[in-house]
């Protein structure tokens, strides 16, 4: 049982810790979370 929790552990971190973050979202104009973050960052600081 213990193994099964690790893995799903594991699994979660990945998911949560580098996939999510940088893969392509359809919603966000297929950018990363991580660039569209950048771009509203920086008009937010342009304006």
């Amino acid at each position: 049982m213990e193994n099964r929790r690790e893995l799903a552990l594991a699994i979660f971190e990945y998911l949560e810790a580098f996939y999510n973050p940088v893969r392509r979202h359809s919603s966000l104009g297929y950018l990363s979370p991580i660039e569209f973050e950048g771009l509203h960052n920086q008009v937010e600081s342009a304006a």
